[in-house]
């Protein structure tokens, strides 16, 4: 297969970064790419025992240091997401919400006692978590949440809905962000806590391989110390999204790179009017647009995973990462899907599934319009969101 890299953009990385990233793809060849395309048309997935492999290995919460998380640098990361990724959207967002919402949370504003419960039983995917803060109401703006804490003697007693809430169907830990009378706080809610019910939603034509949910609570009763004690404000949940985003600006890069990878060879192969589609002008015009994109790219995911190594990873840079990314992944897959022609919507070909995918992470963690208000405040100095 020839490849997409057109910069030699392998130089820039280390030798430990190549190495995680050979084991992350052989991984995805041996348990994702076989299967894959079945867990998608079925919408059912094997999260458990993915989730436990991936455990195995070292990919969830990998990025954080201690309680059973492997400490790999940001690059790595990024770089493991991208394979993940490459193989289905779906399965790399059952490694992001386990790793960089859910496990991230409690790692950055944990107690130590909550750190011990549930991060090294998450690390090895023995307990699964998700991140309860977008509501059915509530998207973007999630300043106007619904969902109430109030306090009832020494506990909490939680109330209100979340929606769109990856892992929640067979999750067994949540971090459910509500509204108090001193502000937003975080909660850890074991989903057997009486009052909690998710139920799966169904019907998707995007990211079937992966279980969705919405979270109900129906006056859960907590005990104090399920509060997250240094969670405070609205900073605290969002914080997570900028790191969980700068897993997407990354894997986007995978979907596109196989949507790529798919269309380069069937170019080369199928022929029409006696000769390969690759040898027509217009096709290597489309190739060539598409590979310059994932290259710069590719260069932008990295120099936000060289920053965010250094401590220096600012939100809007993050955002600038997702918008173009992502944006681009989905104009990549969709280009790809014109050169397959009538077999770019077959299920025997990745294209159309990784662009309907994409339609997703488009959405999700922050829409184009809300990162592009991000950058126009950074620029301009005037927030435009109210």
């Amino acid at each position: 297969m020839t490849s997409v890299d057109l910069l030699d953009l392998d130089s820039a990385l280390t030798e430990e970064e190549r190495q995680i990233r050979a084991v992350v793809r052989q991984v995805v060849d041996d348990r994702v790419r076989p299967h894959v395309a079945g867990w998608y048309e079925t919408g059912q997935v094997p999260a458990r025992e993915l989730a436990r492999e991936f455990g195995k290995l070292g990919l969830l919460g990998m990025h954080l240091t201690g309680y059973g998380c492997a400490g790999s640098t940001a690059v790595a990361y990024g770089l493991a997401c991208l394979e993940l990724e490459a193989g289905d959207s779906g399965v790399r967002s059952l490694v992001s919400v386990q790793g960089s919402l859910a496990m991230y949370a409690v790692w950055r504003f944990g107690s130590e006692e909550q750190k011990q419960r549930w991060l090294p039983a998450m690390a090895a995917g023995e307990a699964i978590g998700s991140f309860g803060l977008t509501e059915p109401d509530h998207g973007s703006d999630p300043a106007s949440m619904a969902s109430r804490a109030r306090r009832d003697g020494d506990d909490w007693v939680l109330s209100g809905s979340k929606m769109w809430i990856t892992n929640a169907p067979i999750a067994d830990v949540t971090v459910i962000w509500a509204r108090t009378d001193s502000g937003v706080r975080g909660f850890v809610v074991p989903m057997d806590t009486p009052g909690v019910t998710a139920r799966e939603i169904t019907r998707k034509m995007s990211l079937r391989a992966s279980l969705t949910g919405e979270i109900s609570l129906d006056d859960v009763r907590l005990p104090a110390d399920a509060q997250l004690p240094g969670a405070t404000g609205l900073k605290a949940p969002l914080s997570c999204l900028t790191e969980a985003r700068h897993g997407i600006v990354w894997g986007a890069l995978g979907a596109a790179r196989d949507c790529l990878e798919t269309a380069l060879g069937y170019a080369t192969t199928r022929t029409q009017f006696g000769r390969p589609l690759a040898g027509f002008q217009l096709t290597q015009a489309k190739l060539a647009d598409m590979a310059v994109e994932w290259n710069k790219g590719y260069l932008l995911a990295l120099q936000l995973g060289r920053l965010a190594d250094a401590g220096k990873l600012r939100p809007e840079q993050v955002s600038v990462g997702k918008l173009n990314n992502v944006r681009e992944a989905l104009a990549i897959a969709r280009q790809c899907r014109t050169i397959l022609g009538a077999n770019g919507v077959s299920g025997d070909y990745p294209v159309m599934r990784h662009a309907n995918n994409l339609e997703s992470v488009l959405t999700y963690e922050g829409t184009s319009e809300i990162h592009q208000l991000v950058i126009g405040q950074r620029l301009t100095g005037i927030s435009a969101f109210v």
